[in-house]
């Protein structure tokens, strides 16, 4: 899609949750490509409008990016010589201004590859977020959509261990003991900003009992959805059960902004 107002663009990435650098002439002396007030948007992968094009707009485009991939908030201004040194003949000095503004995509971890973790991946992949799929079972992923990491472990308590704090975990796996004890090693981190499980009233009492026996505190254990997933959303297809958590995870990640 082709963009003619930095406004626009904002507003879209916004919607996406993509975070992006707004690069700004601020001020110019001499001759330049263009005026103070000349803007252009970069993202991580991609940049919209232009601020004149040539090594000035390279160099501001890295910047950018390692201001994007060091997760820089803070605005900064620097000045730019439009000499040979820049490649560029021009001859004049402008005054560049970087604001990044910085969208927190969630980082959701879902473990299983069953029925219910295949339409739940499908779903979550068209959301603006970071989706990590993890089994043991190489033979359980199929149709991957584009953008998901699939991790095929043995011990997938690991993957627990290495998930990013904040982050958010669904449990679904085809094995009972399993579910148990990856909520465990969630709970125990304490960092997650979302834990559910998927399973009935009565296997949510069992394992409440059983991680309240291995010392998780209560209010630790009153975070753990199970059953997992919008109550209001009724239904045992895996694509229902997949809308009813999508739309919980939506809940929550929308609460940030």
């Amino acid at each position: 899609m082709i963009y003619h107002d930095w406004i626009s663009v904002l507003h879209r990435l916004r919607e996406k949750r993509e975070s992006c650098v707004l690069v700004t002439v601020l001020s110019e002396r001499g001759s330049v490509p263009r005026d103070s007030g000349s803007k252009m948007v970069v993202t991580a992968s991609d940049s919209f409008l232009t601020i004149g094009g040539g090594h000035l707009e390279y160099q501001c485009i890295a910047q950018a990016r390692e201001m994007l991939q060091q997760q820089r908030a803070a605005p900064h201004t620097e000045e730019f010589a439009l000499g040979a040194r820049l490649g560029q003949c021009c001859g004049g000095m402008a005054t560049i201004l970087f604001e990044p503004l910085m969208q927190q995509q969630p980082e959701i971890q879902v473990y299983g590859a069953g029925h219910v973790g295949q339409a739940l991946v499908q779903l979550l992949a068209t959301l603006p977020c970071h989706i990590t799929w993890i089994d043991s079972r190489a033979a359980q992923f199929r149709n991957v959509p584009e953008g998901v990491t699939v991790c095929q472990v043995d011990d997938p308590l690991d993957c627990v261990a290495e998930a990013a704090p904040g982050s958010y975990f669904v449990v679904m796996t085809h094995h009972h003991p399993l579910d148990l004890a990856l909520s465990e090693a969630i709970l125990r981190r304490g960092d997650f900003r979302y834990a559910g499980v998927i399973g009935s009233e009565t296997k949510a009492q069992r394992f409440r009992y059983r991680l309240e026996g291995k010392g998780i505190a209560a209010d630790t254990l009153a975070r753990l959805r199970c059953p997992l997933g919008l109550p209001d959303v009724k239904g045992k297809l895996p694509a229902e059960i997949a809308v009813a958590v999508a739309g919980e995870i939506i809940s929550v990640y929308q609460r940030q902004t």
